[in-house]
């Protein structure tokens, strides 16, 4: 019993019988719809499936990015720089003169001299030669080398920083109580200044922030900065970044701690304000000044009951950062041999150069320029809007020949905004100039905006901001209209950017056309590129939603996403348009293919209108061109559905029909076929045909071609086990089991893609509840493969009959001297070796299944060995009412198996019956054919016809008075279509009433519906009126003159209910109570387990009841 008590399963239908292993006959169903033209060759040809399938997830994929509304989180993939923007084209390439050539060789001299940092292994570590490279490059002699050099080393070296960002640290000590730490950084540089530490003896302490430097000499404030403090935790994460000045990039250390906060203030603020005071004298002094001026505005107690523990150190040497910078996790270490410490600190490090670089240059001018300016503009007598009018004249016009930063820009603007009360005392000329600088600036970005694609690539957060910086500086343009009044710029900006973006969205359209679907080439080979520009078109309204949308509508207050979403949708429906009228004639299967693939692209670019709240796919231009799709969908349909089968049958030819991996029981077959449907589901939710007449057509057709092919999948299986060898004396096969999951999981699969195929109907029904034809469909086909699931079971517990069989005559011949428990052990070691493997090799439903069938088997097999010893001892009968009673232990299994009211219906409620009657008497087991007989009923009541009677007991007279009313509708047993009936009325069982002869009525000839109306007594006590059993047999025969009398029919009346047996007569007359109804039946149409029993014993009494009994079935044996 222990494999059931792992089994933990619901109760399926029983499997009833032992079929052989081959389904119904299925024919191929007529085509329903003549429209779809038979496949052709030339286009997806027959094969595996794969390559149909492949082309198919293909697809899928593209939609995967097009489930509800982008946001920018997901199309900003890219920081990288902007695209450079264009420039004059007078400033094109020149070639370098002389004195330019000298400069860049001097310039490339100087890095090479004053290189910093540790090389890597991919790159030249050797100074000379890196000189020696640059002297062949320049072509220079030794001579002019070496003087190149010695001017080079004349000039100012580089000065140097250290980014560092601290990121996180890991597996910290627990210093708080409450088992974690609060854990912050402090980190600087140890100047060159100092002498480097020497190492001493163990004792000797590392330097740490807290303890005091050993080195000398006076340390800036500016050194040293604190991370925030992360509160409990020993895993902290920080990313703060921090930038030192290098004094010596050979000498140099960067030095960290880690301590753990135990106060309430804030170190951070406390190391800010004593970042202005400068000159504090050596590292110890300048850190108790920190922790005291910390303490003295916090709330924390005493210094000394708040000290901060340390956590660990690191110190890193300037020289050892990689040129290229460095991303590494740092072991902490103890700032003494007796510190304990432990964990990591990862650092990102970067040795960078603070010397500014031409090409950061943003626009803004140097102290020495902004002097001179201001200097000008005092000696010539320049208000501050003068000088800024200037300013912005001069960077404008020069931020169209080499381009400058937006923000700069708009910083001169709104400069200019704050002086622009003076706007009247402007001179003309400069009025004038600054219109036309206001018009260039303006043109210039009307001319960015039609390239918008290229400038400002929707994935690049760089130029998407530097594009809002644009934007807001056309937009603060507008405000200074009002106050010109000599010359004015144009005032209706926004329309000229409305107009660029549609010019610009043409342009970007035709480009797009032009090449990857060029007009001149003819409509099949346009149709692949077609499908390209509808992709393209999809993803860019996705930018345009996520990105760009809100930017112009913010700034700018235009709509860019209707603006260009319609733009763009009419122009593809037009192609659309006219390339379906175009092909339609040619419809091919390649044709379909491409035709169902670009209708998935138009579908989703409607999906996305319509997804937009307050937004009516109705009114655009591919409302309803899903009409000129309809014969290539078709098609390409009718072409799944070959694909489909193709598919299945090279994945069953590869099939060794075994578990795909421990974790799984089906085969790899199964899993090619559940993904298959699964690609169906998620293609007909992307294809969402939106008319509801042609919807249920087109889910009709393919449903039922998802049956078919489901069941082709069933047959496919049931061929390749057939033809596989069974291993000889194997009970438990373990492909059948293998295809019996892969049944089970296909059922399911199809199940799930059925009800994905919903279609929206004419008029809607219930929510939830599928359309009738897919609902017939599913329910069908869920039946199907439930039998087939049960054939399948059926044919894998056939092979145990044998086995079964063998093990219960075992018990039936075993002595009367074994113990039971001896003689089941035997059945019950088979039961449980088999049921381990097949708990190991089936899913959970169908184990269910195999239990439900095996447990009837083996009350079918105790069944025909009762039946096969009959008038045996009454141990016989004990042993397998004692085995019955294991067995349902066994296989319920503490109610982890079959629940106890399956196991206990149906043929064990027979074979119980049957053991039960074996251990009764003689008289026992009349009595329990009586009480059947009250028990029947009639199954079909107008077919033998009906009796009234009316039956009650007199006391006093102690005797039953049984009065035959009439009877109807019996059956006609003569040649003429009428009978003769007569009623036989006896009482039983016949020891009860031993002296009672039965009585008759008298014969009504040539009717149906006899009217008697006659009186029986019988003189019988009614303490045997009361007893079990007792009833009155009625019992209508058709009299024949010449011949034995006919049957018609029987009925029984128990006597228990018998008005003055059950309770005592209350007057009134008898014969004004209520008559009773019986229906006639023939005993033959029940199970007679009493008389059975009766037939195997020898005794008189049950031999002669028997006789009886046999005499009344040859008079109904002769009945029609």
């Amino acid at each position: 019993m222990t494999t059931l008590l792992e089994i933990k399963s619901s109760v399926l239908r029983q499997v009833q019988a032992c079929p052989t292993f081959r389904r119904r006959a299925e024919g191929e169903p007529a085509a329903t719809n003549a429209d779809p033209p038979e496949p052709a060759a030339g286009a997806w040809k027959p094969g595996d499936g794969v390559e149909f399938f492949a082309h198919m997830r293909l697809i899928l994929k593209k939609g995967e990015g097009r489930q509800g509304l982008p946001c920018p989180e997901v199309l900003l993939r890219s920081g990288s720089p902007a695209p450079a923007e264009p420039v004059d084209p007078s400033r094109g390439l020149r070639a370098l003169t002389q004195e330019e050539v000298e400069m860049l060789y001097e310039e490339a001299l100087y890095t090479v001299l004053y290189r910093a940092g540790t090389m890597g292994p991919d790159q030249v570590d050797d100074q000379e030669t890196l000189l020696g490279y640059l002297q062949q490059v320049f072509g220079t002699s030794p001579e002019e080398h070496t003087e190149a050099i010695e001017r080079v080393k004349k000039a100012k070296a580089p000065t140097y920083a250290l980014k560092v960002s601290v990121m996180r640290a890991k597996n910290l000590l627990a210093k708080d109580p409450n088992g974690f730490s609060d854990p912050y950084c402090m980190l600087g540089i140890l100047p060159a200044s100092g002498a480097p530490r020497e190492p001493g003896p163990r004792t000797e302490q590392r330097f740490s922030f807290r303890k005091g430097s050993k080195r000398g000499g006076p340390l800036p404030a500016k050194c040293i900065q604190v991370t925030e403090v992360k509160s409990s935790t020993l895993n902290p994460v920080w990313k703060e970044n921090f930038v030192f000045e290098i004094e010596d990039v050979s000498t140099d250390q960067l030095h960290l701690d880690i301590w753990d906060h135990d106060d309430d203030v804030s170190l951070v603020e406390a190391c800010r304000k004593l970042n202005e005071v400068i000159g504090l004298k050596g590292m110890s002094r300048y850190f108790k000044q920190i922790v005291k001026s910390a303490r003295a505005n916090g709330t924390a107690g005493p210094t000394e009951d708040h000290t901060d523990d340390f956590l660990g150190c690191l110190n890193i040497p300037v020289r050892e950062v990689p040129v290229a910078g460095e991303d590494r996790w740092f072991k902490l270490e103890p700032r003494s041999s007796a510190s304990r410490v432990q964990g990591d600190c990862q650092l990102v490090l970067k040795l960078i150069t603070t010397q500014p670089k031409a090409s950061c240059w943003r626009g803004e001018l140097s102290g020495p320029a902004a002097t001179i300016l201001c200097l000008h503009g005092a000696q010539n007598n320049l208000s501050a809007l003068q000088l800024a009018v200037l300013h912005w004249q001069v960077s404008s016009r020069h931020h169209q020949t080499r381009t400058l930063d937006y923000g700069y820009l708009l910083g001169l603007l709104e400069d200019m905004q704050a002086h622009w009360e003076e706007a009247s005392s402007l001179p003309q000329g400069q009025e004038e100039s600054l219109a036309d600088s206001f018009n260039a600036f303006s043109e210039f970005g009307l001319r960015l905006l039609r390239q918008l694609r290229d400038f400002f690539p929707a994935t690049n957060s760089t130029a998407v901001y530097r594009l809002e910086l644009l934007l807001k500086c056309l937009s603060k343009m507008q405000i200074f209209q009002p106050s010109f009044e000599v010359c004015s710029f144009r005032t209706e900006l926004n329309a000229d950017i409305s107009a660029a973006l549609k010019r610009g969205n043409r342009e970007w359209y035709d480009r797009l056309l032009n090449t990857k679907s060029p007009r001149e080439q003819s409509g099949p080979q346009r149709l692949a590129g077609l499908v390209e520009l509808a992709d393209a078109v999809y993803e860019d309204l996705q930018s345009c939603y996520g990105i760009y949308a809100s930017l112009f509508h913010s700034i700018t207050d235009i709509d860019f996403f209707t603006l260009t979403f319609r733009q763009l949708e009419r122009l593809v429906a037009e192609e659309a348009w006219v390339l379906t009228e175009e092909l339609s004639p040619k419809m091919t299967l390649e044709v379909a293919s491409g035709l169902f693939e670009l209708y998935v692209t138009l579908a989703d670019i409607q999906r996305f209108w319509s997804s937009i709240p307050g937004r009516d796919s109705r009114s655009l231009a591919l409302a309803g061109i899903h009409g000129p799709f309809l014969p290539a969908v078709k098609l390409w349909l009718q072409v799944l559905r070959d694909q489909v089968r193709w598919r299945l049958q090279g994945a069953v030819d590869v099939d060794t029909l075994e578990p795909m991996d421990a974790s799984s029981k089906h085969s790899s077959s199964a899993a090619t076929a559940s993904l298959c449907f699964s690609h169906i589901q998620e293609l007909w939710a992307r294809l969402a045909w939106p008319d509801p007449a042609q919807a249920e057509a087109l889910g009709t057709q393919l449903s039922q071609d998802l049956c078919a092919a489901t069941l082709f999948y069933t047959e496919l299986l049931r061929k390749k086990v057939d033809a596989q060898p069974g291993a000889a004396g194997e009970a438990v096969s373990e492909p059948l089991c293998v295809v019996l999951n892969n049944v089970e999981l296909l059922r399911k699969a199809a199940g799930q893609t059925l009800r994905g195929l919903a279609w929206p109907e004419v008029t809607s029904g219930p929510e939830g509840v599928l359309p009738r034809p897919l609902l017939g469909c599913a329910q069908a086909l869920d039946e199907d493969l439930q039998q087939e699931v049960h054939t399948v079971t059926a044919h894998l517990t056939s092979k145990m009959v044998a086995d079964i069989r063998k093990y219960v005559q075992h018990i039936s011949l075993s002595p009367d001297s074994i113990q039971n428990d001896e003689a089941v052990a035997p059945l019950m070691k088979y039961l449980d070796e088999k049921l381990a493997l097949l708990n190991t090799s089936l899913v959970k439903e169908n184990l269910s299944r195999v239990l439900e069938a095996l447990w009837e088997l083996l009350l079918q097999a105790i069944l025909r060995a009762l039946g096969a010893n009959l008038d045996v001892s009454a141990d016989f009968y004990g042993r397998f009412h004692f085995t019955l009673e294991a067995l349902v232990s066994f296989f319920h299994a503490e109610g982890q198996g079959l629940p106890l009211e399956s196991l206990k219906d149906g043929s064990y409620k027979r074979l119980e019956e049957e053991l039960r009657l074996h251990q009764c008497s003689t008289r026992e087991c009349i009595e329990q054919y009586y009480l059947d007989k009250l028990k029947q009923r009639s199954l079909e009541q107008k077919r033998f016809g009906r009796l009234s009677v009316r039956c009650h007991y007199e006391a006093a007279e102690q005797r039953l008075v049984v009065e035959v009313l009439h009877a109807a509708d019996l059956p006609p047993l003569d040649a003429n279509g009428l009978s003769d009936p007569f009623v036989i009325v006896e009482l039983g069982p016949p020891h009860l009433f031993p002296l009672v002869r039965s009585q008759r009525t008298q014969v009504k000839n040539r009717t149906l519906h006899p009217v008697y109306d006659e009186l029986f007594y019988f003189s019988v006590p009614a303490e045997a009126c009361r007893r079990r059993g007792a009833c009155v047999l009625f019992t209508v025969m058709d009299h024949d003159w010449l011949s034995t009398n006919d049957f018609a029919g029987e009925a029984a009346l128990g006597l228990g209910g018998v008005g003055g047996i059950a309770r005592p007569q209350v007057g009134g007359s008898a014969r004004a109570r209520q008559p009773v109804t019986l229906h006639l039946r023939r005993p033959r149409a029940q199970v007679k387990s009493a008389l059975r029993m009766l037939e195997g014993r020898t005794n008189k009494e049950a031999q002669e009841f028997v006789k009886r009994l046999k005499e009344l079935e040859k008079c109904m044996e002769a009945d029609p």
